[in-house]
């Protein structure tokens, strides 16, 4: 036990801010980081399962791809609508049973769509697999949070937000086995099976947050429980606080999210959410049909989709390292402004004469955008205290589904219209509108000789 703990429990009282915060990183909270994690790899598994079923749906039904498109909306849709509501229902009731219910959401809908019978039944389902698909990232990466240390935490939540994309590739892997097998009814059934399993899982060991619990008097008993598992035993009679964000609490709810100053780094952050979010599914929706458009054949299309992928697994994960360090402002000021710069650098590249120049410029380009889409989530831990982190942040990546659900149309819009520049220049103006907004957030993650400063500052 640490002199700090045994210093509060003398007192009678327990800061558990200060005790996540400031005590060794345990196996279990690394656990549950693991069962966060496995929940977003899940959540990117169903979620891009319907890209890699349609082409065998229009050869059985005998349908073209536009008649899809209300199913891939939908899904959207449903993403948008289920991160905002999660949110709230993670504040009031709990990130716990908020992520499991998300979890066998989506399980549930997905393996529902292998007895879909037409389209419309698709779209139904996929709505309501978007409901949790959209519900279980705001909460996972909130359950990462208020279970880290502050020193792990940047690092942590980015870690968890990269499984999204890695499930998207492991359901590309997934399906190009199980379709030529055992057909797009299996996919849907085997797919939406692992989730209700991971969810079965979360049921019987997925524990509240010890912040959360903190604000329930009610359920003190249950926390103390969950401390001795941390290896941080509490008596019968200690009191919970945490003084450094109750302090700064007033009340929940989305109204709480435009309170006094932090109006602005809610406008800022929703922004940054809207313009990346359209920026990412700008690539994942229309990449390789720019490239075509450009006459270069479809496996380069694939090659360029790769290749940003890629580089947006890299991205994220050395950004978070600079934030640890350094803080989040000017090392994700900077990887914004570079994906602008990326973008209209691009331009300036002749497709067909220097292909490969130009999908190692797209590498580049999704590193970049990935860096600030990953750790966007760990600023908004830091902006929001706990009454309202799991809001705050599924508010912001509701509002930035909006910007998803806008590249569907922007996408193809400018590339009609003005081809390979006008598609990169609807990138590039996008990362721009980022990096403004970064500059405007007030509240960011304190670099590493900040935070040294503000413990010596509260020891004495």
């Amino acid at each position: 036990m640490t002199m700090i703990e045994r210093s509060h429990q003398s007192q009678g009282t327990v800061d558990i801010g200060q005790v996540l915060d400031e005590s060794p990183f345990t196996a279990l909270q690394k656990v549950v980081v693991v069962m966060g994690s496995l929940s977003l790899i899940l959540d990117g598994f169903d979620g891009q399962m319907i890209g890699y079923a349609i082409p065998g749906l229009m050869k059985e039904w005998g349908v073209s791809r536009g008649a899809f498109a209300p199913a891939v909306a939908a899904g959207l849709f449903g993403m948008a609508i289920g991160s905002a509501v999660a949110g709230l229902f993670a504040d009031r009731f709990g990130r716990r049973m908020a992520l499991i219910a998300s979890v066998f959401l989506f399980g549930a809908a997905t393996c529902a769509i292998g007895f879909a019978s037409n389209v419309s039944d698709i779209a139904a389902l996929r709505f309501i697999a978007g409901l949790g698909i959209g519900g279980a990232m705001p909460i996972a990466t909130t359950i990462t949070s208020e279970f880290t240390p502050a020193r792990n935490r940047t690092i942590a939540i980015t870690a968890t937000c990269i499984c999204v994309p890695l499930g998207g590739m492991l359901a590309g892997m997934f399906a190009s086995i199980v379709l030529p097998l055992y057909g797009w009814r299996n996919l849907f059934f085997i797919g939406g099976a692992l989730p209700l399993g991971c969810g079965l899982l979360l049921l019987k060991a997925l524990p509240e947050t010890p912040r959360f619990l903190a604000r329930k008097t009610h359920r003190w008993p249950e926390l103390r429980r969950l401390l001795s598992r941390m290896d941080t035993p509490t008596e019968e009679s200690t009191i919970f606080s945490d003084s450094r964000e109750q302090v700064s609490e007033k009340r929940a709810g989305y109204g709480a999210l435009f309170e006094g100053t932090l109006i602005r780094d809610t406008l800022a952050i929703w922004t940054a959410f809207f313009m990346c979010l359209l920026a990412v599914y700008s690539a994942f929706s229309w990449l390789p049909t720019m490239l075509a458009a450009e006459g270069l054949p479809s496996g380069i299309g694939g090659a360029g989709l790769t290749a940003y992928n890629f580089g947006a697994a890299i991205g994220g994960l050395g950004c978070a390292i600079a934030i640890a360090r350094f803080g989040s402002r000017w090392p994700m000021t900077f990887a914004a402004g570079g994906a602008a710069a990326s973008a209209f650098l691009l331009q300036g590249v002749n497709v067909g004469e220097n292909t490969n120049l130009f999908i190692f410029g797209l590498g580049v380009h999704g590193m970049l955008v990935s860096a600030i889409q990953c750790t966007l989530y760990a600023v908004c831990a830091h902006v929001y205290t706990t009454s309202i982190r799991a809001t705050g942040t599924a508010s912001a990546l509701a509002f930035g589904r909006i910007g998803s659900i806008l590249s569907a149309f922007l996408g193809a819009l400018v590339i009609t219209s003005g081809g390979a520049s006008a598609y990169l220049g609807l990138l590039g103006s996008a990362m721009l509108c980022v990096t403004v907004a970064l500059l405007v957030i007030k509240r960011h993650i304190p670099s590493l000789k900040e935070k040294r400063l503000l413990r010596s500052e509260c020891a004495v």
